[in-house]
């Protein structure tokens, strides 16, 4: 192949390996701007960038092949930019498919601590999401999650109330309501990318020696998967409130 030819195909490449990380990094700004449904952020732009993905990865491979010098460097970019343009994709789909399609986990199946605050935010915002909890939810949870349990602290209820109270500030959640007579904390979560916001419910509870338990719920206001991200934050913050 002559030359010339072998570095317009790294440069065609490279262009279409940018369009490709250009596609899902416009997805979380573009959905917090308005300027895109959540579907077309997650079905649309995630298929034309794996798409373009994996063109740019073909064409990348026939350049570091075919090329020389100059042109195979260009072809090394573009396929580190093809393969980072199919690999997010994947690990989305990867998450979806390895969790329950839920997006309400608690520590406290038969009594989950409940919102009072947060229940009024939700309605008057019309979430998506409801409050309540199914059983299907509940054996889901089981099945896929049985390490969430409730946390039991070798000290005073009070004092594993403030530490909890600490830990969320420390998380930058929003404190929605914080009940230190009541021992209940309602905060909402936001993720990184899409910001989507999560509500979270946390209930500090004496046990009859004097120490304490803790509960704690967190509940998406969209979509019906999670992906996990709920159960993690649970996890994570029981783990460093333990700690």
């Amino acid at each position: 192949m002559p030359r010339t030819r072998g570095q317009g195909i790294a440069r065609l490449a490279l262009v279409i390996g940018a369009v490709a990380v250009v596609l899902l990094a416009v997805t979380g700004p573009g959905y917090r701007a308005g300027w895109m449904s959540l579907g077309t952020a997650l079905r649309q732009l995630f298929a034309w960038a794996t798409y373009a993905g994996m063109a740019a990865t073909g064409l990348a491979l026939v350049g570091l092949a075919w090329g020389r010098g100059s042109a195979r460097r260009t072809a090394a970019v573009a396929l580190v930019l093809g393969l980072l343009s199919l690999y997010f994709p994947w690990r989305f789909q990867q998450a979806a498919g390895g969790v329950p399609p839920i997006h309400d986990i608690t520590t406290d199946i038969v009594t989950p601590p409940q919102f009072v605050e947060v229940a009024a935010l939700r309605l008057d915002l019309a979430a998506p999401n409801g409050l309540d909890l199914p059983v299907e939810t509940i054996n889901q949870q089981i099945a896929a999650y049985p390490e969430i349990q409730p946390l039991f602290l070798p000290v005073p209820p009070a004092e594993a109330y403030d530490r909890a109270r600490t830990l969320v500030g420390d998380r930058g959640w929003e404190v929605v309501a914080d009940d230190a007579a009541g021992r209940r904390i309602e905060a909402t979560a936001t993720t990184f990318w899409f910001r989507f916001r999560d509500d979270v419910a946390v209930r500090v509870s004496a046990v009859p020696d004097g120490t304490s338990r803790v509960d704690m719920r967190s509940v998406s206001r969209l979509g019906r998967s999670d992906l996990g991200t709920n159960a993690r934050r649970v996890r994570e913050f029981l783990a460093d409130l333990a700690r």
